[in-house]
């Protein structure tokens, strides 16, 4: 099973777990509660009825009953009352109390209901018969179960037959003795309508509240499936070997894209560890056995001239090596940065100058002269020693290929805008000599891989154009090679600019 669908059955089920049991205690919770409110207020009801019921019960002949008693007209005019109160949601336009009265004997002498049980016993119903006993007496009985026929009639004649009503007693005391029962009745159906209506809106918010569960479910779960699927395509990009900043997660899954980049940095670092430590292996091979072999014969009593050649060979090798080494020393700092170290504002071309200025020795001793094709005055956002840097290690490679008395032809300008990549500033350099073979271009720029210098064997390292690649990509620019015919024409660019002017010659 997915993690995806995992996360969601696992909210699904624990959001509706909890909205399940929520609505279940507050259901069985809430129409008790409301009957109490109910059996609280008939309580208080019955009390002042029978406190008001007193003196006529007290007066009433052995035998008699209170109809026709000030009393009974009182109790009348309640039922006949009308009244038009709305109450919240809910509109009451009648009076559901039943009132009836019973002597000490359980004797019913007054009754509201429209049917009166006057004369009946009703000795025998809890309400009056644990109240005779001086207990809290009350019951909930379902009307069609009234002994006495029909007498348990409500005053309004509204309630269904069969439906519960809930019938609250007081005593009425006299002289510390009880003289009688007063019992109120009211139909639940009275309240059903509030409580099914409370039970309705419960019943949508418990519902509405488990669809945002779920809404939210589904969002922290796509939200979880995206967040990782970030991460695996991370992953799946460094082992292809493409070189990525760490997708900005927040949260424990940042830190993880975080502990994940630097486990890729420590692996990418010993991998160029060991790459390079083969490659230089390879590399000091052949000035390390010119060195052993120009110590052996030095070591022999040699005529002077091959003395001073083994010793020039001895300082020449050594030359190579050193070269070497700072090279692949350079080029290993700038491999653990991710952009410029101090980038501010560079005039490209004076930067070029500059670094023809260092060279003007080396163009003189083989007679190289330099022409300027275009001279836009351009200003790059970059670091000026590592744009020297690499300036300059494409202008020592052309010299090193370049025969002698042979021109070399430069560019500074600006790119056209091409799709979605924009303008971009560029500094293109074109020799004369002797070209790459089509099969090598794809290996340009990558460390340790040279061609021969023309009229030589000898190969160089390969390492000044893995540099000026690497200055390229922390600059987020670009190095392409094009055959010239004759020649090489290599184009270094860089997408953060401002042009000034522009001239050419």
């Amino acid at each position: 099973m997915r993690l995806g669908l995992r996360l969601f059955l696992g909210f699904f089920l624990v959001a509706g777990l909890s909205a399940f049991i929520l609505l279940r205690v507050v259901l069985g919770e809430f129409k008790p509660s409301v009957r109490e409110v109910m059996e609280d207020m008939m309580v208080d009801t019955a009390n002042l009825v029978a406190a008001l019921a007193r003196d006529e019960l007290a007066a009433m002949p052995p035998g008699g009953d209170l109809v026709g008693t000030a009393f009974a007209q009182r109790v009348k005019d309640y039922a006949e009352r009308p009244v038009d109160a709305r109450i919240l949601s809910a509109r009451k336009r009648t009076l559901d109390f039943r009132i009836y009265v019973t002597d000490a004997a359980g004797r019913v002498v007054l009754d509201t209901s429209p049917a009166p049980a006057v004369g009946q016993d009703y000795s025998a119903w809890n309400d009056v018969a644990r109240t005779l006993r001086g207990e809290y007496g009350a019951r909930t009985t379902p009307e069609q179960l009234t002994p006495y026929g029909n007498a348990g009639g409500l005053g309004n004649g509204k309630d269904a037959q069969g439906s519960p009503v809930m019938y609250v007693a007081a005593p009425v005391r006299l002289d510390g003795r009880t003289i009688g029962v007063v019992t109120v009745a009211k139909p639940a159906a009275a309240v059903q309508q509030i409580i099914y209506r409370a039970e309705r809106r419960i019943w949508i918010a418990g519902l509405s509240l488990l669809a945002v569960s779920l809404a939210v479910g589904v969002a922290v779960t796509a939200w979880m499936i995206v967040t990782v699927r970030r991460l695996r395509r991370y992953a799946q990009e460094v082992q292809m070997g493409e070189r990525q900043a760490p997708p900005k997660v927040p949260g424990e899954l940042g830190d993880l894209a975080h502990a994940m980049d630097a486990m890729r940095e420590r692996l990418d670092g010993r991998e160029r560890l060991e790459h390079m430590a083969r490659a230089l292996t390879h590399e000091l091979k052949s000035p390390l056995a010119a060195l052993r072999g120009a110590g052996e014969l030095l070591q022999d009593d040699l005529p002077a001239p091959d003395r001073q050649r083994f010793a020039a060979q001895v300082v020449s090798q050594s030359e190579r090596m050193t070269e070497l080494v700072e090279r692949l020393l350079a080029l290993s700092t700038l491999e653990l940065r991710r952009g410029p170290a101090h980038p501010r504002p560079v005039a490209l071309a004076a930067t070029v100058d500059e670094v023809l200025a260092q060279l003007d020795d080396r163009l003189a001793q083989q007679a190289l002269t330099v022409r300027w094709l275009r001279r836009d005055e351009v200003e790059l956002q970059a670091d000026a020693e590592m744009l020297m840097l690499a300036i300059s290690n494409l202008l020592v490679n052309a010299i090193d290929f370049s025969p002698a008395g042979a021109e070399l032809t430069l560019q500074v300008g600006i790119e056209p805008a091409s799709g979605a990549g924009g303008r971009r500033a560029f500094f293109e350099l074109r020799d004369q000599g002797p070209g790459v073979p089509t099969a090598a271009f794809a290996q340009l720029g990558e460390r340790f891989f040279s061609t021969a210098r023309p009229g030589s064997l000898r190969k160089g390292s390969g390492l000044g154009l893995a540099i000026v690649r690497q200055i390229a990509g922390l600059h987020r620019g670009d190095l392409r090679f094009e055959p010239a015919e004759p020649g090489l024409r290599v184009r270094l660019s860089f997408p953060h600019f401002t042009a000034a002017t522009q001239t050419s010659s």
